[in-house]
């Protein structure tokens, strides 16, 4: 094995799709600030903090396509957890001027951003804990 194979092999993911290293590191911290602001401007829109509390691991209930099979699981939970879901939910609200989408939006937002923080990514199809943010025997 030439020197070439082995910086390669040292760098390479363990398995092809996982985050790794700082650039794990990063997205975490990422999803940490994403939470937060998410947080802040439900605030600084009054948000109903009960609200906020009984809302805010309903995304979570996506996790019930597993019940199905992974495929369809993985796919419902990436659904519940991709930015884009709330993201098209925030423009019907601009769209509709309609304050309880807003705050739907910064829920969902800040949901996503804490579990992405706590190392929960999108899930493949492989595994329930086979993410974009690592594998099952690298959730460190």
């Amino acid at each position: 094995m030439n020197s070439t194979t082995q910086t390669l092999n040292a760098i390479t993911p363990l398995r092809v799709g996982a985050t790794i290293g700082k650039v794990k590191t990063l997205l975490r911290w990422e999803a940490l600030l994403i939470m937060i602001g998410a947080i802040i401007v439900y605030a600084k829109l009054s948000g109903h903090w009960g609200m906020f509390a009984l809302l805010f691991l309903v995304p979570d209930l996506s996790m019930l396509g597993y019940l199905i099979n992974r495929s369809v699981g993985a796919a419902v939970y990436n659904v519940g957890h991709s930015y884009v879901s709330p993201g098209v939910l925030a423009l019907f609200g601009l769209a509709l001027a309609s304050p309880p989408l807003y705050s739907f939006t910064l829920i969902w937002v800040a949901h996503i951003g804490f579990d992405r923080m706590l190392g929960f990514g999108l899930k493949y199809a492989s595994g329930f804990g086979d993410t974009h943010l690592g594998f099952k025997e690298q959730l460190s």
